[in-house]
């Protein structure tokens, strides 16, 4: 392996003196960086605002740090951030127009400071408890391949031939100052709703996510959604990426000063499904919380088991304009 490759998973190297991206030791622990970026909590006030953690304790948006080297954040990390941010402060267009890379990389980043955050305190709580931390091999293998595609923010790592990710993108008609974040550590997906957008990407399958949903796709996107509309989608993703069953594989080519990741297939040698067996009372129940905004409870969403609520597409599967749905927003 190439020597700048940095593996934390291997040695566990969760420490404030190490820089979370690239191994460098730092000088100090407060050499550190935020997980949510300056620019997005001063728009939308998120600094002294709730966020909680796994094990239930609650911190705050701008408590949630990584320790980061100053060289790797000024000349890699700031660059990247404000590009995201321009992209952001144009809405919808300003995404739609960037490299969906840079969107997989910024949300990647993002999502593995809250699972560093998360590792932290689990350690400290369990030694605090005379125990040594566990976490399922599983989960080391999604976030140690997050993390090695992470460094393609500061250094050649090159996805040969396939995208790690999918990404949904679509402009929504959400209310002035609206700003929505959500994501599941465990499937490693993350959504945000905001200005006139809202974004989904799962960060660890593939494309498995995009092609388990493109009959849909195909009615849907290129169209505004009503806020509902969205969340509803959201909901779909965030429970099919629950079901996806594989673990995906990578064989890792240095090749020079550069990295190769080269996907494996994800059928391998195993002939079940990708996706385990959708189950609309399990989907309603992820639902119900995705629309608790408007109220609608499980068993209004599941009256018909069969056919649950929805607000994309009407009873002959054709897609609903936004402009006609009537709940508050």
């Amino acid at each position: 392996m190439p020597q700048q490759i940095y593996y934390p998973f291997k040695t566990f190297n969760f420490n404030n003196r190490t820089c979370f991206l690239s191994g460098q030791q730092i000088s100090s622990e407060e050499e550190k960086i935020q997980v949510f970026p300056a620019w997005l909590m001063n728009i939308y006030n998120l600094s002294d605002q709730p966020f909680k953690l796994l094990d239930e304790s609650i911190a705050t948006y701008k408590d949630l740090k990584i320790p980061c080297s100053a060289k790797v954040n000024e000349q890699w990390l700031e660059p990247a951030e404000q590009l995201i941010s321009e992209a952001f402060s144009k809405g919808y267009e300003g995404l739609k127009a960037i490299d969906p890379l840079k969107l997989f990389q910024w949300a990647g980043k993002l999502l593995y400071g809250i699972v560093f955050n998360e590792i932290q305190s689990g350690i400290k709580q369990q030694h605090a408890q005379g125990q040594e931390f566990n976490i399922s091999q599983s989960l080391i293998h999604k976030f140690s391949n997050l993390h090695l595609m992470l460094q393609s923010l500061y250094q050649p790592v090159i996805f040969d031939g396939f995208k790690p990710y999918s990404l949904f993108l679509f402009k929504v008609d959400n209310g002035e100052d609206e700003f929505l974040y959500r994501d599941e550590v465990n499937t490693l997906t993350f959504s945000v709703r905001m200005k006139d957008f809202g974004l989904i990407i799962c960060l660890q399958d593939n494309g498995a996510n995009r092609n388990y949903h493109r009959d849909i796709l195909v009615k849907i996107e290129g169209q505004t959604l009503h806020p509902i509309q969205f969340e509803e989608f959201n909901a779909r993703i965030f429970y099919s990426a629950y079901l996806f069953n594989r673990l995906p594989e990578y064989n890792i080519l240095p090749v020079g000063d550069e990295t190769y990741i080269e996907a494996m297939p994800l059928r391998g040698m195993s002939s079940k499904p990708l996706f385990d067996f959708w189950q609309n009372k399990t989907y309603g129940q992820v639902l119900e919380n995705f629309w608790k905004k408007w109220g609608y409870l499980l068993l209004e969403i599941i009256k018909d088991p069969e056919n649950p609520m929805s607000f994309l597409l009407d009873e002959g599967g054709d897609f609903i304009n936004a402009r006609s749905i009537s709940v508050s927003r």
